[in-house]
């Protein structure tokens, strides 16, 4: 995807696997919670949060009045750690059998979405396994990333081929100005927190584009 938008880009960015258009974002504040790693790289993690908040408007919370928190970041060395997590089963349906298809898939980030009545998000499980490629990537990139890919529901192939990062001359990255424009725009107050019909992309382009030209 460039940097001058297009419907057909953002239709690609929300469709899933099995052909269907699907857009939701989080109906609720979102209250986090990291396992697995110093509080240095829990600061890391929250402030890619806050600056995710402070671009899309949404708020943050402490807590979340039904789950406590709602969205849970983990970061681990091998799946089977996942198992021995008190009562993630009971939050993550088949786990036992999710990190089997994990283990053998070799597979580094999973991520899992549970969502309210109405279709919102009101739940994520993002699940990081630190393989030597990801604990050479710096944190604050590693943590934007993932922060990214659980603010929307993206489809499975949204970020396959292209990072939803750019990477600055200096080393550093940040978030692409394309999908920040998509970001900011997808929780426009005016929109619905979910959408079906492949002719939302429309209106989401329309004000990603807007965005984008106004930061340009």
């Amino acid at each position: 995807m460039t940097d001058l938008l297009r419907p057909d880009d953002i239709e690609t960015l929300f469709t899933r696997a099995e052909g269907n258009f699907l857009f939701a974002r989080w109906g609720r504040p979102i209250a986090p919670i990291v396992f697995g790693v110093d509080d240095a790289t829990v600061s890391v993690v929250k402030g890619a949060l806050e600056a995710m908040s402070v671009l899309t408007q949404h708020p943050l919370a402490e807590t979340d009045a039904e789950l406590g928190s709602n969205l849970m970041v983990f970061f681990f060395r091998e799946w089977d750690e996942l198992l021995e997590v008190s009562d993630l089963d009971k939050l993550v349906p088949d786990l036992n059998e999710l990190v089997g298809r994990l283990k053998a898939q070799d597979a580094q980030q999973y991520r899992f979405f549970r969502f309210d009545e109405a279709g919102a998000i009101k739940a994520a499980f993002s699940f990081i396994r630190v393989t030597k490629v990801l604990a050479e990537m710096p944190a604050e990139s590693l943590a934007l990333s993932e922060v990214v890919q659980t603010s929307l529901l993206w489809s499975q192939s949204a970020f396959a081929t292209r990072s939803p990062l750019a990477r600055l001359p200096n080393g550093a990255h940040v978030l692409r100005p394309d999908i920040a424009a998509v970001l900011k725009a997808a929780y426009d107050k005016t929109l619905p927190d979910i959408d079906q019909d492949k002719s939302f992309a429309l209106r989401l382009c329309a004000r990603a584009s807007i965005v984008l030209a106004d930061n340009t």
